[in-house]
């Protein structure tokens, strides 16, 4: 992300100026022009109609007239370049919400509308000739009501029309969680290339992202304390991972060549994808259904089924919220029947109690008979 240059009450983005101030305990936030001077003459002309609105002088203007086009502009530079890692896939989606939405004014995009959206959406087809995904136009509706509550928040619309349950996302078809066996974990990591073994190694071991290991840099890495430094996630907060044998071996015998973990050669950068390779160890081993990222649900999942509190995992994972953590805590066939077992026990001991003969019980000094029944 380019950091924008900023000046008293004005922000450089982009090659745009845009004003921003506060007045009366409001934030106003507008385009100023193309030049600085533009702004500031904005930014003086803006505060005038604020004084203006506060002594009567002048009514509020009402901005019910913006074109959706527009705003989306106004929002992917001011709020999600600002606020958003994950602002380029804002970008994305709106590239197939602007030609619907284009020419209409923010105040009439309401339920209807939206719904014909959607199902416009499910009937398109990818490059690939495909369907697209629920999941892909669920992600387009969560972003478009973002940008209307922020609308209203900004007051470019009196009504948010498609907040709340007015208008409802897909529901999703939750896929089953492809777990690798340890078998099938120790023979992925042996038909690997040399090159991603240690990659593979690491994300099962740590359940560290992709993107988190391959940015990677040596001095990230503390071999005297054990630890990665985890400087910029998907969070936002920075974390240590703590390694274990297998993660360490993994690092301690890799070239340091570069300043770069896992350096490419080619680019000067750290690698960036792994995946042609992934994907073909895991057809080597007859291995179907399995992304690199599930190596994050195997391993929150082996940490659960070997007692490890959903906190610790959580905090070992990067997550904010543990919810997010019960996505990835599948409990495997092994603690399932371990469950079914424990509960056989505990009925097993109760009617070897109730089996058992009288049994004498002392109390604070008295004698109490526990009959057994049948």
């Amino acid at each position: 992300m380019i950091k924008p240059k900023k000046d008293r009450n004005l922000n450089f983005i982009d090659g745009k100026w845009y004003v921003d101030f506060t007045f009366n305990k409001k934030r106003v936030r507008a385009f100023g022009g193309r030049t600085k001077e533009q702004a500031r003459i904005r930014l003086a002309q803006l505060r005038i109609v604020k004084v203006d609105e506060k002594l009567g002088l002048k009514k509020p203007e009402k901005k019910l007239d913006i074109l959706f086009e527009k705003f989306a502009d106004e929002f992917i530079e001011l709020y999600s370049k600002q606020h958003k890692r994950s602002w380029k896939r804002d970008e994305v989606s709106l590239k197939s919400l602007k030609p619907f939405f284009k020419g209409k004014m923010l105040r009439d995009i309401g339920p209807q509308l939206v719904e014909n959206y959607k199902a416009k959406r499910k009937a398109d087809k990818t490059p690939r000739k495909t369907l697209v995904k629920e999941a892909t136009i669920n992600r387009e509706i969560a972003l478009l009501k973002t940008m209307f509550n922020t609308a209203l928040k900004w007051g470019k619309i009196e009504k948010n029309l498609i907040d709340g349950d007015a208008v409802k996302k897909f529901k999703e078809n939750q896929k089953a969680m492809r777990i690798l066996s340890d078998k099938e974990m120790i023979k992925l990591i042996d038909a690997a290339p040399s090159h991603i073994s240690p990659i593979i190694i690491i994300a099962a071991n740590t359940g560290m992202r992709k993107m988190e290991i391959l940015s990677l840099k040596w001095e990230d890495i503390d071999f005297r304390r054990g630890i990665i430094h985890i400087k910029d996630s998907k969070s936002g907060r920075a974390r240590e991972v703590y390694m274990n044998c297998p993660v360490f071996e993994a690092l301690k015998v890799l070239p340091q060549e570069s300043e770069f973990v896992f350096f490419n050669q080619a680019t000067g950068n750290h690698v960036t994808s792994v995946r042609k390779s992934f994907k073909k160890a895991c057809e080597d081993m007859g291995i179907k259904n399995f992304r690199f990222h599930d190596l994050r649900h195997c391993c929150a999942t082996k940490m659960v089924e070997a007692g490890v509190d959903l906190v610790t995992v959580s905090k070992i994972l990067g997550h904010s919220d543990i919810k997010l953590t019960m996505r990835y805590a599948h409990p495997g066939e092994k603690t399932m029947r371990a469950a079914a077992e424990k509960l056989g026990q505990i009925y097993e001991q109760t009617r070897q109690k109730v089996d058992s003969p009288t049994e004498e019980v002392k109390i604070k000094g008295t004698a109490t008979h526990l009959i057994s029944g049948h």
